[in-house]
């Protein structure tokens, strides 16, 4: 069945310290159970941390995390003649940044040891220099597109 209409995408509320409406994105994002003010405290930390070790602003480094971390293309199943096809297509600007933002806390999360603040401080600075596990997601999504080239053809 079709779907009906445009899905409306509200704006992100920016945050209070940077006025970012991508840490804004990002801080409802870390949050769990509706607790904004853990969420706030716990990405707030993080950018600090990243202010005092790689001496740059945390804003720009945690842009170009996601920038780096946002993968062009993707696959998605279509269904041929009984057989589904994995086809690649174009990621969309908002889905691209959201993806991104997903694999960056996933990824925090799952480091091991230290508080959550540190982890997302070291997957950001890792991403922003185009290393660590998001950045090697990205680039598993990208192969499976390449692999799957041949059906590019099927794009809806």
């Amino acid at each position: 069945m079709p779907r009906r209409g445009k899905v409306e995408h509200h704006p992100v509320a920016p945050d209070t310290k940077y006025n970012n409406p991508m840490v804004g994105a990002l801080i409802n994002r870390v949050m769990e159970r509706g607790k904004k003010s853990v969420a706030t405290r716990l990405v707030y930390g993080a950018f600090d941390l990243i202010a005092e070790k790689a001496k740059k602003n945390p804003v720009e480094v945690f842009e170009t995390a996601v920038r780096n971390a946002g993968p062009s293309i993707e696959v998605r199943p279509r269904r041929v003649g009984g057989a589904t096809l994995q086809v690649p297509v174009e990621v969309p600007t908002n889905r691209r940044v959201a993806l991104a933002m997903r694999w960056l806390i996933a990824n925090a999360r799952a480091r091991g040891g230290k508080t959550f603040s540190e982890k997302l401080a070291g997957e950001l600075m890792d991403a922003a220099a185009n290393q660590g596990a998001t950045i090697k997601k990205k680039e598993e999504t990208h192969k499976m597109a390449e692999a799957n080239r041949a059906f590019a053809h099927y794009r809806w």
